[in-house]
């Protein structure tokens, strides 16, 4: 009988840039700054579906830097997993975008079972393929040629150096009524069904509903507000951004592909030790926060702040 004490594997999450840990968690009373963007927080709460802790940790840019970065990221996951005596346990990790090319770095100073690189093609042009680098999952965007490419180079190395290497493609959607309020909770029918027709009158999406351009670069937040006003500081529009990013599936943080992202570590579990960080004569220089989200008894519980050491 399978010991229901056992803590669950580590899954570590970077974010890519302009976004933060707390994009990952849904707001409430334990976390009254957390944003659970609609992507973002699927990923978590899958990862949770299958016994895993995951911890976020946000940059202290505006994107991951591989140099300023890598030794703090290192020091809290090391500190963190100590702390809960989870030595002995496998940890793996996920990043998109810059978090991508951060936790492919990363990887070469933490003994990750597994890494799974999100619209990214990792740092491997720059960094080589390190001895005993680990099992890496590539989820990309074929749509982005530029980044496809270096993606099938970089498989190319790690497959030359030995490393288990797979690929996951992410293809675009169409965009319908009912869409932005399945994937976004809380975000109304009759708003979904709006911008569903704002987007048709606009001409941003073709006969099928496929998005002509992305989000980001589709001027929809200027005709909504043209629209109705009072939808300018409305609050689900970051949500409802990312969900068109991820229809038009160039560039954007998906939780679709999650079921092969778990399958990936969970197929890659031999428990790499991570070696223990000890902090002597710090003091705290700069406040941040990371997020943890642990499970109990099959349950997801608190998410809790944590002063992080500069050292």
């Amino acid at each position: 009988m399978a010991n229901s004490r056992v803590p669950p594997p580590v899954v570590f999450i970077a974010h890519g840039c302009n976004y933060r840990a707390a994009n990952f968690w849904d707001r409430s009373a334990h976390c009254p700054h957390c944003v659970g963007l609609p992507e973002d927080r699927l990923i978590v709460l899958n990862a949770l579906g299958h016994r895993f802790a995951v911890i976020a940790v946000s940059s202290r840019g505006r994107c991951w830097s591989i140099e300023k970065d890598v030794g703090i990221a290192k020091g809290i996951l090391q500190w963190w997993i100590e702390n809960h005596e989870l030595q002995k346990l496998p940890v793996t990790a996920l990043g998109a975008s810059s978090g991508g090319y951060f936790v492919s770095a990363l990887a070469k100073e933490v003994n990750f079972s597994s890494v799974a690189l999100m619209i990214s093609a990792g740092v491997f042009g720059s960094m080589g393929v390190p001895v005993g680098y680990p099992p890496t999952l590539f989820v990309h965007m074929p749509k982005d040629l530029h980044e496809k490419r270096l993606i099938e180079k970089n498989m190319a190395a790690l497959k030359k150096k030995g490393v288990y290497v797979k690929k996951v493609r992410c293809l675009e959607f169409p965009l319908t009524g009912t869409l932005l309020t399945e994937r976004i909770p809380g975000l109304d029918e009759a708003v979904s069904a709006s911008v569903f027709e704002l987007f048709q009158e606009k001409g941003f999406i073709d006969e099928r509903g496929y998005l002509k351009s992305d989000g980001r670069a589709t001027q929809w937040k200027q005709a909504l507000k043209e629209k109705d006003p009072s939808m300018e500081k409305y609050e689900w529009l970051d949500h409802v951004e990312e969900e068109l990013n991820l229809a038009f599936a160039y560039h954007e943080m998906t939780s679709l592909p999650i079921g092969d992202i778990l399958d990936w570590f969970e197929s890659h579990m031999d428990a790499r030790p991570v070696s223990v960080v000890t902090f002597t004569n710090w003091k705290i220089e700069e406040m941040s926060t990371y997020y943890v989200l642990l499970i109990s008894k099959n349950k997801a519980v608190d998410v809790t702040d944590f002063v992080i050491p500069t050292y």
